[in-house]
């Protein structure tokens, strides 16, 4: 071929590629407003409603029971993830047994010898005191502050609380954000397995019913021998309508205590817990218990991401691997 052939074969190429690209350009465009959520919040008196692309994802409800909680939580095909009772009534496939376990949730068992956990006779109530923020936008932020009080009123300590929510072709995910504050006394929280971030799980993913439900860490400890573990992160998956979808709760290095324990069981509880370590290790000269004096503090962060398949299918190490290496907000 002649250089004058190259040149003129060059330029033909050259503006086949120049004429195509304003429809690359605009396909990656199409692409990247297809793939970007767009979440609204909307308020109420009793908290707020997600929204991600007009579709429910989640309700911040300021009390239910003795809590705040997030009710129903919605996944990525739409079906919910958690256990809808006692909030209402739910399908042949829930259990209505520990009315407490609302959820989606945050308490503790042991706050300065008070229950915030349970809801039986002397427990202590967390209550909503204001929203700091309700934002929409590429990802929802929601945050509030709140008092736990004790049976007879009296304040314990308090929290602030920050959750962002976001969302992928493949997943929903909420990174939940919470300080525990000691104002003029002393908080110590107590060494007990029940604690204290929580999520009671949709019925038909409980592992005891034999229907696919499956319990795995990082380490790769499934079902029963998850439980008590100290872990990065657990996955709770199986199958819902059909689909497998599943839970996974990641926790980030710069949490207190990271690894935590995993408070996880068979029946559909799935809780963050880095007090319980005597009952977890059954050992009774551990003490998990952490004390913090007057205008001190600490924090807990953890990432929930509801997700489609098991916990390889949805990446789920690598998804923590992003998440750790995130500076939390």
């Amino acid at each position: 071929m002649t250089a004058c052939c190259m040149s003129a074969t060059f330029c033909s190429i050259r503006n086949s590629i120049r004429r195509a690209l304003p429809i690359v350009g605009a396909v990656a465009m199409l692409a990247t407003t297809l793939s970007a959520a767009e979440f609204t919040v909307d308020s109420a008196d009793d908290g707020a409603t997600v929204l991600v692309d007009g579709k429910l994802f989640t309700r911040y409800l300021i009390q239910s029971g003795a809590k705040p909680i997030l009710w129903p939580v919605v996944g990525p095909t739409g079906k919910e993830m958690t256990r809808a009772w006692p909030m209402r009534e739910g399908n042949t496939m829930e259990k209505t047994d520990h009315v407490h376990q609302r959820s989606f949730w945050f308490t503790h068992g042991n706050v300065n010898g008070v229950s915030f956990w349970d809801e039986n006779k002397g427990h202590g109530q967390i209550v909503h005191q204001e929203f700091l923020e309700r934002a929409g936008g590429s990802q929802a932020t929601i945050a509030t502050r709140n008092d736990w009080l004790g049976p007879d009123g009296k304040k314990i300590c308090r929290d602030e609380r920050r959750l962002y929510f976001g969302a992928d072709a493949d997943a929903r995910w909420i990174d939940f954000q919470i300080t525990i504050f000691a104002d003029s006394e002393p908080v110590v929280f107590g060494d007990t397995k029940e604690g204290s971030f929580g999520i009671r799980t949709a019925g038909v993913l409980d592992v005891v019913r034999n229907l696919g439900g499956r319990i795995v860490n990082a380490e790769g400890f499934t079902n029963e021998p998850a439980w008590g573990k100290p872990s990065p992160w657990v996955d709770y998956h199986g199958p819902i309508d059909g689909q497998v979808l599943g839970i996974a709760i990641l926790n980030h290095p710069q949490s207190f205590r990271y690894p935590t324990h995993w408070h996880v069981r068979t029946y559909g509880l799935f809780a963050a817990n880095p007090f319980g370590l005597h009952d977890f290790y059954n050992d009774k000269a551990m003490d998990g218990s952490h004390r913090v004096e007057p205008g001190g503090s600490f924090r807990l962060l953890y990432r929930v991401i509801l997700h489609q398949g098991d916990e390889r299918q949805a990446k789920i190490a690598d998804r923590f691997k992003a998440y750790a290496a995130s500076a939390p907000r």
